[in-house]
């Protein structure tokens, strides 16, 4: 299939671009900024660029957004022009075009303040029923835009699969606390007991979607690495994580002693992935047992995709307190 990939410079854009041609595909790649994997250099919020780039299209993945780094650079107007009004764009002609499937990358951001327990109650357990409540324009624009996907599906039949990707940019921790807490890799290892994912896993989400798009037709999907949590944990999660951690993996604390490394004393919320690995027979590589064999083999915590990319940072300048200023 002729695919078109939006925001194509971004880490998933050039992930997305470096492996479809591998699964026999041809992609196109379109961003606001030029890269070695951009064909269209423009904004989605220009309808007849996306009108162009939409020609002889058979699908689309659509990655181009503005991201929670960008909410105290950018103003509220901007999140809409690119994450409302973009994907408008691109939803109206990708019907008009009458491609194939339409994938929409989508965030566990759009969860928001339902990610976070009142004090005293257990850690969340996340599935995709429940109701996002966003904290931010970030939010609110993402889940505008995954509600026109699913509009689209219902108004003119659009295959949409809109897929909520939880962390996987490599940057630092946008927390000053977490990063003089933390070494970064040690950061990055937990998450993935909760709340990470490696590019190479998305990647492969992505693929699985446009081949089951249009059987599927519209549902949401959380992407994330599979927890070795459970249920019963929730309530424990929350006060002492280390010893819930302890017993699920118990060789954690041989290969973080090697290093000086901690878990968090408590986490707030896990998310469930098993909706995606149902019915689009996802099976993710790299869960917290990989990464302990990573770490331990060659101190990384991330695939080999992750590396080749690397870090691309958010914005042109750098910043005093932190990859990026928090709002």
């Amino acid at each position: 299939m002729r695919i078109l990939v939006t925001g194509s410079a971004g880490h998933l854009g050039e992930a997305l671009m470096r492996t479809l041609p591998a699964a026999g595909h041809d992609p196109v790649g379109v961003d606001i900024n030029p890269s070695p994997f951009t064909h269209h250099v423009g904004s989605i919020a220009e309808r007849e660029m996306v009108k162009r780039c939409m020609r002889g299209v058979d699908a689309v993945v659509h990655t181009a957004t503005l991201h929670k780094p960008h909410v105290a650079t950018h103003s509220r107007q901007d999140f809409v022009d690119t994450n409302v009004t973009g994907t408008l764009n691109l939803l109206e002609e990708a019907a008009l075009a009458r491609v194939q499937a339409f994938v929409y990358t989508s965030t566990t951001s759009a969860f928001g303040r339902a990610l976070v327990p009142p004090p005293g109650a257990p850690a969340a357990w996340i599935t995709e029923d429940v109701t996002p409540v966003p904290k931010n324009i970030y939010g609110v624009t993402k889940v505008a835009a995954e509600d026109l996907c699913e509009l689209f599906h219902q108004r003119f039949g659009l295959p949409c699969l809109v897929l909520r990707t939880s962390r996987f940019f490599p940057e630092e921790d946008d927390r000053r606390e977490t990063r003089e807490a933390y070494p970064d890799l040690n950061v990055k290892a937990n998450e993935f007991l909760y709340r990470r994912v490696d590019i190479e896993d998305i990647v492969t989400a992505h693929l699985l979607a446009l081949d089951r798009a249009p059987a599927l037709g519209f549902v949401r999907y959380i992407i994330s690495a599979t927890t070795p949590f459970t249920h019963e944990d929730l309530a424990e999660l929350r006060t002492d994580a280390p010893a819930v951690l302890a017993r699920r993996v118990p060789r954690y604390r041989e290969v973080y002693a090697a290093r000086g490394w901690s878990m968090f004393p408590g986490i707030d919320r896990v998310y469930d992935n098993a909706r995606a690995r149902r019915d689009l027979g996802w099976q993710p590589r790299y869960d917290f047992a990989t990464v302990l064999e990573l770490i331990d083999a060659e101190g990384v915590v991330c695939s080999p995709l992750a590396r080749i990319i690397g870090t691309k940072g958010y914005h042109a300048e750098t910043f005093a307190d932190g990859p990026y200023p928090v709002e």
